[in-house]
């Protein structure tokens, strides 16, 4: 991205305020392609969370996350903190937290991202190294580029910003609290809001770790879907034996685990669990020709479900198998299989709690196990949806920072995806209130290979950021 793109990426036309803001604005632009070649450092750091990957990584980004804190100066601690799992001996991943008290009647601002990544993948699936940060056109390719390590750098640009608009001697308090594990569940992430509740409580939570309408219209996430995900196992036979000999008689693991998945579904795609729910809500228009354009849709494959697309998207329950451990094609041999073994993940609708969720999933497993298959039901992991109050002053500002910063009025959306941690968040701090952005934009491609960050995009969502934090400094009478 040139620095003209840069530039015109942060002048955009604002309210009254421009003249009060001015330092802030000059601030994020003079600040970008340090805050860009930051973030690169970052993404070059493969943080893994996942029990299969090296945890050290996951320290030395923690590490780089920390160092980028106390660069700052102006925290009055900054540490590194694992927390327990519950239920287990096994520490958590590191986070970072680093703390500033308010000052004067001021409010504190709790700045949530998170520095690890998902898995890359297969390198060949990639246009460039996953690792490797890449720059075509407007976009930064990467594992982690734009989910969450943009996120963990906007919140580090916008506190500098600030810093430089109005020196380090602010009144705003400011937690900042850089998880480790959210891609692995934030399996520690409970534990670790009761060990540190007073460092992270705030008065507003601000969550980057979302999406955005478009590469021009900014977004405040108001509803997100929870989830429950298992592994399943289906066994049949104690030995495996020739096909030739016994097919046809005897049923194999992988002719009745695909009998049993396919049962989740009804003909149109939609989800066939009895007791998974869905919600009624608004949803802005949005067309079938956006969402093929957006997801990659081949021709001629069809949509799934029913209803208006993003109320399928955020409003009812999906199901997705995400693995599946099963002889590969080019070993494959004529054996009949005894055991299969999938990773199913349920996406569930805001309003129904997740163990309900948890339970008609696996009840649906049990009942409809074919020709009485034995099948075990382990690792349930359980996030629950969100929807977000929209009544307080501090959505008000933030929608106002959006539309000073992007030029745009911002859309209120769902999400599809999850974001379990924020009901620890509701139950710990049930008075905050709850920001939900981001820096992602329908073709970020989170979670897959190409993952990108729009750098236009980034920019103008660190001036957001940046801008709010500003103006919550002036603030009195929270």
């Amino acid at each position: 991205m040139t620095d003209n793109s840069l530039t015109n990426a942060v002048e955009t036309q604002v309210g009254p305020n421009e003249q009060d803001d001015a330092a802030v604005r000059v601030a994020v632009e003079n600040g970008l392609p340090a805050t860009i070649a930051e973030l690169c450092t970052l993404v070059r750091i493969p943080s893994v969370a996942w029990s299969a990957f090296d945890r050290a990584r996951v320290l030395e980004s923690a590490e780089a996350v920390a160092q980028l804190a106390r660069d700052l100066n102006v925290f009055d601690t900054v540490e590194i903190k694992q927390a327990g799992i519950p239920g287990s001996t096994e520490l958590g991943q590191p986070a970072v937290l680093a703390t500033r008290a308010a000052r004067h009647g001021r409010p504190t601002v709790l700045l949530y991202a998170h520095h690890d990544v998902q898995p890359q993948g297969q390198d060949a699936d990639w246009d460039s190294l996953p690792f490797e940060p890449t720059v075509r056109g407007d976009r930064l390719y990467g594992r982690g580029a734009a989910d969450d390590k943009a996120g963990v750098m906007a919140h580090i640009a916008s506190i500098r910003a600030l810093v430089e608009a109005e020196g380090p001697d602010f009144d705003l308090g400011l937690a900042l609290f850089i998880e480790g594990e959210e891609e692995f569940g934030s399996r520690s992430f409970a534990t670790f809001l009761d060990e540190n509740i007073e460092a992270l409580r705030g008065d507003v939570i601000v969550v980057a770790d979302s999406n955005n309408w478009d590469i021009s219209t900014p977004a405040l996430t108001t509803g997100l879907r929870g989830n429950v995900t298992l592994r399943l196992e289906v066994r049949t036979l104690d030995h495996a034996s020739h096909s030739g000999m016994f097919g046809g008689a005897v049923p194999d693991a992988m002719m009745a685990t695909i009998a049993l998945l396919a049962t989740l579904y009804n003909p149109d795609g939609s989800v066939a669990v009895s007791g998974l729910t869905s919600h009624v809500g608004d949803t802005p228009d949005y067309s079938e020709e956006q969402l093929r354009e957006e997801t990659g849709l081949l021709d001629g494959v069809q949509t799934i479900g029913h209803g208006p697309i993003l109320s399928r998207i955020w409003s009812q329950p999906a199901i997705t198998v995400t693995g599946i451990d099963a002889p590969t094609v080019d070993n494959a041999s004529n054996t009949l299989s005894p055991s299969i073994t999938v990773r199913i993940s349920c996406r569930i609708a805001p309003g129904q709690k997740a163990a309900d969720a948890a339970t008609a999933l696996e009840a649906h497993l049990r009942a409809q196990a074919p020709f009485g298959a034995h099948i075990e039901i382990t690792d349930v992991d359980c996030g629950e949806p969100f929807l977000v109050d929209t009544s307080g002053w501090a959505v008000a500002e933030a929608r106002k920072a959006m539309n000073d910063a992007w030029g745009t009025p911002p859309v209120d959306i769902g999400v599809g995806g999850s974001i379990p941690f924020i009901s620890d968040l509701v139950r710990v701090f049930p008075e905050a209130q709850i920001l939900v952005t981001g820096v992602e934009d329908p073709d970020s491609r989170a979670h897959s290979p190409n993952e990108s960050l729009h750098l236009g995009v980034f920019a103008r969502a660190v001036l957001t950021e940046a801008l709010l934090l500003a103006r919550l400094n002036r603030r009195t009478g929270h």
